[in-house]
């Protein structure tokens, strides 16, 4: 009795070039991605996180029990071990926030100070223009 098909084959993993098959391969595994990670979650009790950028440019994730939480412990984790060297780094950037942030406000207030002068020149022109006009009308009368 013969076989009527194949069975499973195994398939030569490569680079999709096309692009609509691309976005349906995608579409159809990146669920049963996230299905395997769920059950190894419960069949192991290990917590896990996977974040994706689909071709599209979406954002897709999963995380057991949430993404943030592990996202959080693990870089808790993998901090710089000594405290000091750490409090010194968050107090460079804060100093270097405070720093970006005086210097966006002078340039703000500049840039206020520019809309300013151009607003008052303009005035200015207008004025002239329309003593100019009057001036012209009181000549055209006398």
């Amino acid at each position: 009795m013969a076989r009527q098909s194949k069975g499973r084959q195994k398939i030569e993993i490569k680079r999709i070039i096309d692009e609509s098959s691309l976005l349906v391969s995608f579409s159809k595994r990146h669920s049963c991605i996230f299905k395997k990670a769920s059950e190894l979650c419960t069949l192991c009790r290990v917590e896990m996180a996977i974040i994706v950028f689909s071709p599209n440019k979406k954002v897709l994730s999963f995380g057991h029990q949430s993404v943030q939480a592990i996202v959080d412990r693990f870089l808790e984790h993998n901090s710089s071990p000594s405290s000091r060297t750490s409090q010194l780094v968050l107090q460079y950037r804060i100093t270097k926030i405070h720093e970006l942030n005086m210097q966006l406000t002078n340039l703000l207030g500049v840039e206020e100070l520019d809309k300013l002068k151009v607003a008052m020149l303009e005035m200015k022109e207008n004025c002239e223009r329309q003593a100019e006009k009057l001036m012209s009308e009181r000549w055209l009368t006398l």
